[in-house]
């Protein structure tokens, strides 16, 4: 595991194996379908439902009873939330929020666990753009791995986790297309493609679609040329859509290419644990124009090493039908178990 220093490196590997030591999990059997219990497993949210379906069938951290749970699992598909209960064009969540209210309130009715710590034992596991402020209030004090990691929207260091948002294609071959070209067939210097979410996208293309050949920058494009220039560039661009997530940060360690975060207040996932600034640049919103310049000024061996690194920290981002040691399930478990223990807290 890529770690700042190697102290911090020893510490984290203690951590993880300790949690495969003694990590025992409750998983309330609470919460009518599709809601609950009702992993989607393709699509930019499917990373709340590969962790869904793995931990409910994990045998080694999976306790059958409760007073033997280090961590409370609250499994709801903020993804099954949006779908079943949004009305279309009422701009309001107010219903979505009330029947989350109403379910955790049979969870504290059946069960005393919940008040024993106020929550703070429990977690949810949320990967759509609107689980922050669905949760910010009734599960508050819970740990919140989310995909939209945004400290503007409450994320909270210590104690939330920021989701990895893992765009899955093949439900039943998640790995598909993995890994890249060479580096000396990584002729694109940096590529960019996606719709006009937000107010972030438009000024990049306004600055650099069609003005340089070395910056691949595009609208919408095809699934083949995406995945291709993805494959064929040094450094892929992550910029923020509606919220601060994208799942090009996922996607561009994927197809081994160098990550270029475009987000200010975006919380990347492990940050916990791994040091992101050896596999990939973060860049101002502000310094778009920029951006080549930056680019550029990179050292060639810097990049190559870079570079590397994103071969290496791969492993930690791949979902596999079986859960391998270190991969994205026990990553994202492990957060969740790592700042539930060492966390600072706060109420």
């Amino acid at each position: 595991m890529l770690c700042s220093k190697k102290l911090a490196h020893h510490f984290v590997r203690w951590s993880y194996e300790l949690m495969e030591q003694i990590l025992k999990v409750y998983i309330y059997s609470e919460g009518a379908r599709p809601v609950f219990h009702t992993p989607v497993l393709k699509g930019i949210y499917a990373s709340e439902g590969w962790f869904m379906k793995l931990l409910k069938r994990n045998k080694k951290f999976v306790t059958k009873n409760p007073k033997k749970a280090h961590l409370f699992y609250l499994p709801f598909s903020s993804r099954m939330l949006e779908e079943t209960l949004y009305v279309p064009d009422s701009h309001s969540r107010r219903n979505l929020v009330r029947y989350l209210s109403d379910y955790l309130d049979i969870i504290i009715q059946r069960h005393n666990f919940w008040n024993r710590t106020a929550g703070a034992d429990h977690f949810l596991v949320a990967c759509h753009d609107w689980a922050p402020s669905e949760t910010k209030r009734i599960m508050a004090n819970c740990i919140r791995a989310l995909c939209n990691a945004d400290i503007k929207e409450g994320f909270q260091f210590g104690k939330d986790v920021s989701l990895p948002e893992t765009y899955i294609r093949a439900e039943k071959n998640p790995l598909r297309e993995i890994g890249g070209k060479r580096l000396s067939k990584r002729r694109t210097l940096a590529f960019f493609a996606g719709n006009m979410h937000g107010y972030l996208r438009p000024i990049l293309l306004n600055n650099w679609e069609n003005k340089d050949p070395d910056m691949k920058i595009f609208g919408k494009i095809s699934k083949v040329s995406y995945v291709q220039y993805m494959k064929s560039s040094k450094y892929c661009i992550c910029a923020k859509g509606y919220e601060v997530n994208s799942p090009r940060v996922v996607e561009a360690i994927f197809y081994e290419c160098v990550p270029v975060i475009i987000s200010d207040n975006f919380i990347p996932p492990f940050f916990e644990t791994l040091n992101w600034e050896a596999f990939a640049i973060f860049v101002p919103e502000k310094d778009i124009p920029k951006l080549k310049d930056i680019l550029v000024s990179i050292p060639d061996r810097r990049y190559r090493e870079m570079q590397r690194r994103v071969k290496l920290v791969q492993q930690h981002f791949l979902w596999h039908v079986k859960p391998v040691k270190y991969d994205i399930f026990n990553m994202i478990l492990h957060s969740i178990w790592h700042n539930r223990v060492f966390g600072v807290r706060t109420r």
